[in-house]
């Protein structure tokens, strides 16, 4: 599939995939996206604690990137798990620009470092980060109440409905840790039905620039 490199509206670059017209990013701004959807609607809720993350395309890096620099930021451990059956190749990691959108240039290297990790290891990026990746498939996950956050960021619903199937939202419910949390760019009324099925708690939540809205799915605290 022919793949470019373009630039969003907030100056940072994504992946557009010409045949699907899809983009890894949204193309009114990637930042802005993963910065409103992951860590203010998600990461934000577990402060002064530490949060154990799966990321559903882990793609160019960014959302674990940002994370990174938060936990930094914050002095926040996380354990961080990236999962992707694609991985983005080095040409393409070397072409995004989020290290300088970021004002992270002395941060240059942990992003360097993030990519060039071995995959299905685990790594310390900082004292604070640990990061695995994991080549797999989304139904092959197979996690029980590991996670306390998931960051859902397969491609839409319009090129791939079988990742926003009920079948994967069991996946991730399972996943999931009591009280946990799963935030999402998308808000299709057939993607939240799915999560309601299988014991999602759903809120409809205002959406980064150039998207009206988006989604953050709960799991109940179980009763003691």
């Amino acid at each position: 599939m022919e793949r470019e490199i373009i630039q969003t509206l907030d100056g940072s670059t994504t992946i557009h995939l010409k045949e699907w017209d899809e983009c890894y990013h949204s193309k009114h701004g990637a930042i802005q996206e993963a910065q409103h959807v992951f860590i203010k609607n998600g990461l934000s809720l577990f402060p002064n604690q530490a949060v154990s993350i799966l990321e559903i395309g882990f793609g160019t890096g960014l959302n674990a990137f940002i994370t990174l620099l938060e936990s930094k930021k914050f002095h926040q451990s996380i354990h961080y798990v990236g999962v992707e059956a694609y991985p983005v190749n080095a040409a393409e990691v070397i072409a995004m620009n989020y290290v300088t959108e970021l004002n992270a240039i002395s941060d240059e290297a942990l992003f360097k470092k993030m990519h060039e990790s071995n995959w299905d290891e685990k790594v310390f990026l900082h004292p604070e980060f640990e990061l695995t990746k994991r080549k797999q498939f989304f139904d092959e996950i197979d996690a029980v109440e590991e996670f306390d956050l998931i960051y859902f960021d397969a491609f839409g619903y319009r090129v791939q409905p079988e990742l926003w199937s009920t079948a994967i939202f069991k996946k991730m419910f399972t996943a999931l840790r009591p009280g946990g949390k799963l935030v999402t760019y998308a808000a299709r009324g057939v993607v939240k039905r799915s999560m309601i099925e299988v014991g999602f708690t759903v809120e409809k939540l205002a959406g980064p620039p150039g998207k009206r809205e988006m989604f953050r799915a709960s799991k109940a605290i179980e009763s003691v």
